[in-house]
């Protein structure tokens, strides 16, 4: 069963065609990677289907419910999670103080972010933090923390809503290797143990072949390829749109981007 249906995607910025025709499902419970070159139109796919952008034609359906027009907090309300390239939380507030603003926003209090509420977030807070590995950070900082565990607060922040599924937009960026591994393996644990449904892109070959479910390709803001990994690393379309690049050494048996 599909938690969301892209049909017929299509944005164009002045005469730049940046996604065009893109239709694809997400399964309950389904790893999918979202892979293509720079420009290919993975973060304008992902901002419209997280409202921050407006298509000019499609639709997007999350459990059978349309999300064009919607703002990103109400698509959040919906139980879409989302964590950036960049990781956004607040670096003068503490870890556990990032999940408890979530929390409240999820609750519906956030006019009531005051001492009483942090003390009634408290606990639940912690619980996120233990998941994702950050219990013993949850008193410190965000911008004290390596970056690695910044990316897993945000993770749990994104987490906060009980989300149904997951948007991550290049979650391993700026991490190194083993970072990387132990980020990602987390989060397929999550999604076998919570049924999370999640799509996400990623420029780690090395990730995407491990750990995900089903590939989709974008190029020139089509979608030129589906599938598993091994069927991405054979798929000469694919290989020559990343001709150079990790992906293409990696689907000839060559070097690990």
């Amino acid at each position: 069963m599909s938690i969301l249906c892209v049909r017929n995607l299509s944005k164009a910025f002045g005469g730049v065609h940046a996604i065009n025709n893109v239709s694809f499902d997400i399964a309950e419970g389904e790893f999918l990677a979202l892979i293509g070159p720079n420009g290919a139109g993975k973060s304008t796919c992902f901002n419209i289907i997280n409202g921050q952008l407006t298509p000019d034609r499609g639709e997007v359906r999350f459990s059978d419910r349309s999300l064009v027009g919607l703002r990103p907090r109400e698509i959040w309300r919906l139980g879409v999670g989302r964590t950036f390239q960049v990781a956004a939380t607040f670096g003068s507030m503490t870890a556990a103080e990032n999940i408890q603003l979530a929390l409240a926003s999820h609750h519906g209090e956030t006019y009531r972010f005051g001492k009483a509420l942090r003390h009634r977030c408290h606990s639940e807070a912690l619980a996120l933090l233990a998941r994702v590995g950050m219990a013993d950070a949850a008193g410190r900082a965000c911008k004290e923390l390596a970056y690695g565990d910044v990316k897993r607060v945000e993770l749990a922040v994104a987490l906060a809503n009980d989300p149904r599924l997951l948007l991550m937009d290049e979650p391993t960026a700026g991490m190194a290797s083993r970072e990387r591994d132990d980020l990602i393996a987390l989060v397929k644990r999550l999604v076998v143990e919570k049924q999370i449904s999640v799509l996400f892109t990623e420029h780690s070959m090395d990730v995407v072949f491990a750990y995900a479910d089903r590939i989709l390709v974008l190029a020139g803001g089509a979608l030129i390829a589906e599938g598993n990994a091994a069927a991405i690393r054979d798929n000469r379309k694919v290989q020559q749109v990343y001709l150079g690049t990790g992906l293409r050494r990696a689907a000839l048996g060559g070097a690990r981007p």
